[in-house]
C-alpha cells in the first residue's frame, strides 16, 4: 500500500497519461469558528492520452461521500482508499471527474490549518500545500507537472474575509467565487479566512499597477509595521522586473501573516503566508528586520523562480529554492534605498554556516537531489538546498557574469513561462547567453555532494617578501554512510591581502587577484614578488563554496586583530572559518571562546554578534570539555554581563547582550538581577525589558528552579496571547524537576492533542543543556517511542519530536550504541533514517572536538 507517498516512477506514468485542463473547488467553510470538517467539492477537467488507461488522483480525507467520472457513480468504498481515488476506464480525450468529501481542519500546520486567537477567541484558517498537501483540502494530482487553473468557491461566516490567488471578489451571501488562476501548480494555491486585519496599497511604475495587500490578526494590528514591509516589497518588484526583464506574473500581491506556520514563509501565487512572529511585538534587532525582508524577497523571486517556471519533479527543489535565495540576497545588496548593502555579510555568516554543517552530515547530498518520493523530498528542505545551492548561484555569477548570468534567466523566463522544467533548460539558456559550457561545471558542483578545503602555500625570503604562492585544494572524505565520492572543483574565488593601516589602526585590503582555482594545486605567480601581508585571506568576498584555512602566520595575527577588520564580510569569513575550525575539532573550543571575546567588542555587524552569541554557547555546551565546562560558562557569562553593561544605551548591541546574558546567568547575584530587572527594581539604562524580554528572563529563571507554575502563570496574565501561550509552555517544560519533565514528555509523546507550534515551544523548554542528569533517563524512552510517533503522527509534528527529542546533549559513547541499536532493529523508513543519523553524527563529533578541548588543557 502506497500510503501518502508517491513515487517518481508513479508521477511520471501519471504526466505521461494526463494533460490537467482546470479544477473548480468549492469548500463550505461556515463552521470553522467551531472546527470538525468542512465538505469539499472538486470538479477537475483533464485530457488521457489513452482510452481505457487507468489512473489515480489524490486526497487525504476523512470521508468521500460521491465520485462521479464522467457521469458514472463510483463507489467511494470500492475507489477510495490509502490517500488515493482510483479512476478506471478512463475515456480518450476529455474526462471530467467530480469528488464530494469532508475534510478535515488540521492544527499540525499541514493543510487547512484552523487556530483560534485567545484574544478574540475567533478562528483563524490559512493553506500550507507544499510538498504534497493540496490534496488534504480539495481532490488533486498532487505533483507540480500537472498544472491547471483553479477556481475557489468559498462559503465562510459572516465579517470574515477569505484571500486567494486571484483577486478577492465581492461575497453574496456570504459566499466568494473567485475567478480562475492562470495555470500553476496544485501546491501553490492558497486560501487564508477569517476575520483578518489588512492594509492595502498599489505598486506603480510604468503604467504598471499591481494591488498589494498586508494581513494580520487584528491581535498583531498595533505591532503591523506595513510601511515598512510594503518599502521592501516594492524594491523587489523594482529590482526582480529589470533583472528578470518579465512583468510580475499575477494579478495581485498579499502578504498574509499567519499563526503557528511551520516554516518562515510560502511562496503561493499572489497569497504569500509568512509566519506571523515577523510582526515583532517587542523591540528587536536590525539583524530580525533584516531576517524579514530576506525572507519577504525571497518570496517575492519565488512568483517567477517556482510559480511562473516550475521544477517538473522535486529533485530540482534546489533551482526554486537555491534561486530565490540568492537573488532575494543580491537585491538586498544591490537593490537602490536598501537598508542592508551588507547583506552577503549575512550570508556567509548564517545561511552559508547552516551548508557547511548540512554538507558535512551523513544525509549529505548532491545539490540536485534523487528524489525517488515525497518521503525524501519531506526532509529535503535543508542547508544543501538552500544555502549550498545559492553559494553555488552565486559562482556561477561569477564565472559565467552577472549580465550574462542574468540575460539567460530572462531567456529562461520567455521561454518557459507557465511550464515546467528541468536543470538543463536553465543550463541550456545560460550557455547561449555566456559561451560558456557549463557540463563539467554542472556534473562537478551540481551532481556530487561534499565539500572542499582551500589553503594557502606561500613561502618568503628573509626580506619578507613573498616567493611562491599556491592555493591547495582538498576533498575531505565523506561522512560514514554518505552516498559518492569525494570530488575536487573548480573554484572562481578572489585572494584578499590585508594589512594594518597605521593612521586608522584597522586591517584593510591593499591587493586583490581573482582567479580560477582547479585541481589539487594552483599556482598564484602574480603574488610572486610582493611583500607578505599580515593577512592572506583565500575566497575573498565570498565568491565560492569551500572551507577556507588561514595560513599559520594569517591565524595568529587574525587571532589578535579579528575585531580590526574595516569591512564587515572578511571579518565574517574568518569568524566562520574559525567556528568551522572549532567544529572540525581543529580548535579547541577554550581557544574559540577566547577567540571571540578579543575580537567581538569590535564587532559591528549585530547579525554576527547573534550568531557568535549562539555559536559560543553551544560549542561550551557540546564541545568543551565536561570537566572545564562549568568555568567557560563563568567567563562567558560575567563577559556577557560586562558587554550588557557597557552597551550604548538602547542599541542593538544592548538588546542583543541581554538576551545572551539571560540564556546562561548562573550565579545567585546574577539571577537576582534577573528577577529585579523584571520587577523594575533594578535597570540598565536604555535597556526597555519589554514582552518579550520578560519572557526570555521568565524562562531562563523557570529553568534554574527560580520561578514555578505561579510565576509563569503570572507572567502569562500579562501576556494573554498566543505567543504568550507559547512563551509560558517553554517555561513550565524548562523546569528542572522530574514531575515538570514527565509532564512536558507526555503532552508531546504520549498525545497528539498540541498544536504544532505548542508543540514546538515545550520540546524547546523539556531540553535544557545544563539538565543532563534529569534529561538521561528520556534517552532509552525517546528510542522506545519514536517508531510509533512517526508511523502515528503527520510529517511536520513527527519530524518535531525525531529531531527536537533526540538526546542530542547526552554527549557520549553510550549514546552512539543507543542510537545504533536502534537503527538497526527498528528498520525505519528513509525518511525516519535520515533524520536519526544526522541526529547522531551530531553527538559524534561533539565527542571528537570534547577530546580536542581536554587535550588543549592539558
Amino acid at each position: 500500500m502506497p500510503g501518502t507517498n508517491l513515487t517518481r516512477e508513479e508521477a511520471q506514468a501519471r504526466a505521461e497519461l494526463l494533460t490537467v485542463d482546470s479544477y473548480e473547488i468549492e469548500l463550505d467553510l461556515s463552521g470553522a469558528q467551531d472546527g470538525g470538517t468542512y465538505r469539499s467539492v472538486t470538479t477537475v477537467r483533464f485530457d488521457v492520452a489513452r482510452g481505457g488507461s487507468e489512473s489515480f488522483i489524490d486526497l487525504v480525507a476523512p470521508a468521500v461521500h460521491e465520485v462521479t467520472l464522467n457521469g458514472d457513480a463510483l463507489d467511494p468504498a470500492e475507489v477510495f482508499a490509502d490517500s488515493r481515488i482510483a479512476l478506471p476506464g478512463l475515456l480518450a480525450g476529455r474526462n471530467v471527474l467530480r469528488v464530494v468529501a469532508d475534510c478535515a481542519y488540521t492544527n499540525t500546520g499541514e493543510g487547512l490549518h484552523r487556530f483560534v486567537d485567545p484574544v478574540d477567541e475567533q478562528a483563524y484558517l490559512y493553506t500550507q500545500f507544499e510538498v504534497p498537501d493540496a490534496r488534504r483540502v480539495f481532490a488533486s494530482f498532487e505533483q507540480p507537472d500537472l498544472k491547471a487553473t483553479f477556481q475557489f468557491t468559498v462559503t465562510a461566516p459572516d465579517g470574515w474575509t477569505v484571500v486567494s490567488n486571484s483577486p478577492t471578489p465581492e461575497p453574496k451571501d456570504n459566499v466568494w467565487v473567485f475567478g480562475p488562476t492562470p495555470r500553476i501548480s496544485s501546491y501553490i494555491t492558497a486560501l487564508i479566512v477569517g476575520p483578518y486585519h489588512s492594509v492595502h496599497s498599489v505598486y506603480e511604475k510604468d503604467g504598471q499597477s499591481v494591488p498589494l495587500g498586508i494581513y494580520c490578526r487584528p491581535s498583531l494590528a498595533e505591532f503591523l509595521d506595513s510601511d515598512a514591509i510594503f518599502e521592501v516589497t516594492r524594491q523587489g518588484f523594482d529590482w526582480f522586473q529589470e533583472k528578470f526583464d518579465y512583468a510580475y506574473p499575477f494579478a495581485k500581491y498579499d502578504q498574509l501573516f499567519v499563526p503557528e506556520f511551520n516554516a518562515g514563509a510560502m511562496e503561493n501565487a499572489g497569497a504569500v503566508t509568512i509566519r506571523d512572529q515577523y510582526v515583532f511585538r517587542s523591540k528587536v534587532t536590525d539583524a530580525a528586520y533584516e531576517t524579514r525582508a530576506e525572507t519577504i524577497l525571497h518570496e517575492l523571486a519565488h512568483m517567477w523562480f517556482g510559480d511562473l517556471v516550475t521544477m517538473e519533479w522535486w529533485n530540482d527543489l534546489w533551482l526554486n529554492e537555491s534561486f530565490a535565495t540568492y537573488t532575494s540576497i543580491a537585491c538586498q545588496a544591490a537593490a537602490p534605498g536598501s537598508r542592508w548593502p551588507h547583506s552577503w555579510t549575512t550570508f556567509a555568516n548564517s545561511m552559508k554556516t547552516w551548508a557547511y554543517r548540512q554538507d558535512q552530515l551523513p544525509s549529505t547530498h548532491p545539490i540536485m537531489a534523487d528524489i525517488r518520493d515525497l518521503d525524501d523530498v519531506l526532509v529535503n528542505f535543508d542547508g544543501i538546498t538552500y544555502a549550498k545551492g545559492a553559494s553555488v548561484l552565486k559562482q556561477l555569477v561569477a564565472y559565467v557574469g552577472e549580465d550574462e548570468f542574468f540575460k539567460g534567466v530572462q531567456a529562461y523566463f520567455k521561454r518557459h513561462a507557465f511550464g515546467n522544467t528541468r536543470l538543463s533548460d536553465l543550463l541550456g539558456a545560460l550557455e547561449e547567453t555566456s559561451g560558456r559550457d557549463l557540463k563539467t561545471w554542472s556534473k562537478k558542483w551540481l551532481e556530487t555532494a561534499g565539500i572542499n578545503v582551500l589553503r594557502p602555500e606561500l613561502a618568503t625570503g628573509a626580506d619578507g617578501v613573498i616567493t611562491s604562492f599556491a592555493v591547495r585544494q582538498e576533498a575531505p572524505a565523506l561522512p560514514a554512510g554518505a552516498q559518492g565520492e569525494p570530488v575536487l572543483r573548480p573554484h572562481r574565488i578572489a585572494i584578499g591581502l590585508y594589512d594594518l593601516d597605521a593612521a586608522s589602526g584597522k586591517l584593510v585590503r591593499t591587493e586583490r587577484v581573482e582567479l580560477d582555482v582547479d585541481g589539487e594545486l594552483t599556482a598564484v605567480p602574480q603574488l610572486s614578488g610582493r611583500r607578505r601581508p599580515a593577512v592572506v585571506l583565500l575566497n575573498d568576498d565570498d565568491l565560492s563554496y569551500a572551507k577556507v584555512r588561514l595560513d599559520e602566520e594569517s591565524l595568529a595575527f587574525v587571532t589578535e586583530h579579528l575585531g580590526d577588520f574595516d569591512a564587515s564580510l572578511p571579518r565574517a569569513l574568518c569568524w566562520a572559518s574559525a567556528w568551522d575550525m572549532t567544529r572540525d575539532a581543529e580548535l579547541a573550543a577554550r581557544d574559540y571562546l577566547s577567540l571571540v571575546l578579543s575580537g567581538i567588542g569590535k564587532e559591528s555587524d549585530i547579525g554576527v554578534v547573534q550568531s557568535l552569541h549562539r555559536q559560543v554557547k553551544l560549542a561550551i555546551d557540546l564541545y568543551a570539555d565536561p570537566a572545564a565546562r562549568e568555568s567557560l560558562l563563568t567567563r562567558w557569562t560575567d563577559a556577557t554581563l560586562a558587554h550588557l553593561r557597557a552597551a550604548e544605551p538602547a542599541s542593538d548591541h544592548q538588546l542583543a547582550w541581554a538576551r545572551a546574558f539571560a540564556a546562561t546567568a548562573r550565579t545567585p547575584e546574577q539571577l537576582d538581577l534577573l528577577e529585579s530587572l523584571l520587577e523594575g527594581t533594578h535597570t540598565v539604562e536604555g535597556l526597555a525589558v519589554d514582552t518579550e524580554l520578560r519572557w526570555a528572563f521568565v524562562q531562563r529563571l523557570a529553568a534554574v528552579g527560580r520561578f514555578d507554575e505561579a510565576e509563569i502563570a503570572a507572567e502569562y496574565e500579562r501576556d494573554k496571547t498566543a505567543a504568550g501561550e507559547r512563551h509560558a509552555a517553554t517555561a513550565r517544560a524548562a523546569r528542572p524537576t522530574p514531575e515538570a519533565k514527565a509532564e512536558a514528555w507526555a503532552s508531546v509523546v504520549d498525545s497528539d492533542k498540541l498544536p504544532n507550534a505548542v508543540q514546538e515551544a515545550v520540546i524547546g523548554g523539556f531540553v535544557q543543556t545544563d539538565q543532563r542528569e534529569l534529561l538521561a533517563p528520556y534517552t532509552d524512552r525517546y528510542f522506545e517511542a519514536l517508531k510509533g510517533v512517526w508511523d502515528s503522527r503527520s510529517h511536520e509534528i513527527a519530524q518535531q519530536i525525531a529531531v527536537g527529542l533526540y538526546p542530542s546533549v547526552q554527549v557520549s559513547e553510550q549514546t552512539l550504541a543507543k542510537t545504533d541499536t536502534w537503527l538497526s532493529a527498528a528498520e525505519p523508513n528513509a525518511a525516519l533514517r535520515r533524520l536519526v543519523s544526522e541526529s547522531r553524527s551530531g553527538v559524534e563529533r561533539a565527542l571528537k572536538a570534547q577530546a580536542a578541548d581536554a587535550a588543549a588543557g592539558k
